[in-house]
């Protein structure tokens, strides 16, 4: 749901809340203005009726509902004295309607020839139940035309208002660190407008130089600490060969040299993960991921022989990707080796894949792995001293950055699947 609907959402329900309250106080407010007009009416028709028995006292004997809209009866002076007029709703049967209806009613006393009577004028009033289902009728279509004149309002006004920040979404949503450029931003009169602009130009100015910053650093790196570490591997090698050192020593340099080795692949390992995740690798190609696997398949036979360890490949379909060509080849790549690596003497690696995914199963431990753990960091299997636990990393890394998925699970082989769609 966009911001003006999620307002429009809110507003609707305060707006319910509100006519519904106003409703009710317009309600009792309607029925006292309608009684004190009706109560003046029968204030009036009394003094009227009052007039016309000084004229013709016969009107006492010929007054009553059933004729006219007052009824007169004799009372005693006692009761007389201490009456006060009162008014009060009452029902009466209407011929019209041929039911009971509302009435307003006026009790009053008043003297005549030094006797008291008792007179009682009515006036039909609304009925309460037509007046409500009326009122609610209205409501309801006062709250609709308000709420399509919001709706109008907001996707014809507020939309135009809020243009300045669509465009900014817009390119921040196309704004890419590797392009090494900044952001342009929509002049705008409105203040919040104004100090959001300035806001993101800030962050996008800043993360660009820290983006700059960090790839400067992985490419020293790449170079500065690959240098040192070949200068003393070669010296070392060297070394070996002089015919004078003792098996002792020999053993020693080996040492050393496997240790130089494994911190230069961890060295190559860790610089690329950097490289993938701040997306150095912006060059996309239509890539047939079948013919790199057969391709790596075949660049790994000797090292699956020396593992005494068979590769099978099953395709069911051509998979077809857009893609950057080197990172295919290490995802790939990383897979086979991870399954050649942790598998068993006379184990299988298969390979299968089709349309929309690739799946690696080897045979290995008995023993589910934890999927939580499998594609973090330096997570490894301690048999495998050369290991040093980037591979599934590095794959995660690349996955991530496509927007494929991958999966760990277990059956009686180790099956890693990835999922392109």
């Amino acid at each position: 749901m966009n911001l003006l609907n999620y307002t429009l959402k809110y507003l609707s329900l305060a707006l319910l809340l509100v006519i519904s309250i106003w409703a009710i106080l317009f309600y009792f407010n309607m029925i006292d203005e309608v009684q004190d007009s009706l109560d003046d009416g029968l204030e009036n028709s009394k003094m009227l009726v009052i007039q016309r028995v000084e004229t013709d006292p016969g009107i006492i004997q010929r007054s009553g509902f059933s004729e006219h809209n007052y009824e007169i009866k004799e009372i005693g002076e006692q009761s007389g004295l201490k009456f006060k007029d009162r008014y009060r709703d009452t029902m009466m049967y209407t011929l019209n309607e041929e039911d009971l209806e509302p009435f307003r009613m006026l009790t009053t006393v008043f003297n005549k020839d030094n006797k008291y009577y008792e007179m009682k004028v009515v006036a039909s009033t609304v009925e309460e139940d037509d007046l409500v289902r009326s009122l609610l009728y209205s409501l309801i279509w006062l709250y609709a035309a308000i709420l399509v004149s919001f709706l109008l309002i907001n996707n014809l006004l507020l939309r135009k208002i809020w243009t300045p920040f669509y465009q900014l979404l817009r390119r921040l949503k196309a704004f890419r660190l590797d392009k090494d450029q900044g952001i342009e931003t929509t002049k705008t009169g409105v203040k919040e407008f104004k100090e959001l602009n300035e806001a993101v130009s800030g962050l996008v100015e800043q993360s660009v130089n820290t983006y700059g910053s960090q790839k400067q650093f992985i490419e020293n790196a790449a170079h500065e600490l690959q240098t040192p570490l070949a200068i003393s591997l070669n010296r070392l090698e060297l070394l070996a060969e002089n015919e004078g050192l003792t098996d002792h020593h020999l053993e020693s340099i080996g040492q050393v040299i496997g240790t130089l080795q494994r911190l230069t692949r961890l060295n190559k390992s860790l610089l690329l993960l950097s490289k993938i995740e701040n997306k150095q690798y912006g060059e996309i190609t239509r890539l047939s991921i079948n013919a790199i696997v057969k391709n790596l398949i075949s660049e790994y036979e000797d090292f699956a022989e020396m593992k005494s360890v068979r590769i099978h490949l099953e395709e069911e379909g051509a998979a077809e990707l857009a893609m950057n060509k080197d990172l295919a080849a290490v995802l790939i790549s990383n897979l086979l080796k991870n399954a050649i690596t942790h598998n068993v003497s006379g184990g299988l690696v298969k390979v299968f894949i089709n349309g929309n995914s690739l799946v690696v199963s080897n045979t290995g431990g008995a023993n589910a792995l934890n999927q939580e753990k499998i594609f973090k960091r330096f997570q490894k299997d301690s048999r495998e001293q050369s290991s040093i636990g980037l591979g599934l990393a590095i794959v995660k890394a690349i996955v991530d950055l496509y927007g494929f998925n991958i999966r760990y699970f277990y059956t009686d082989q180790h099956h890693i699947q990835l999922n392109f769609k």
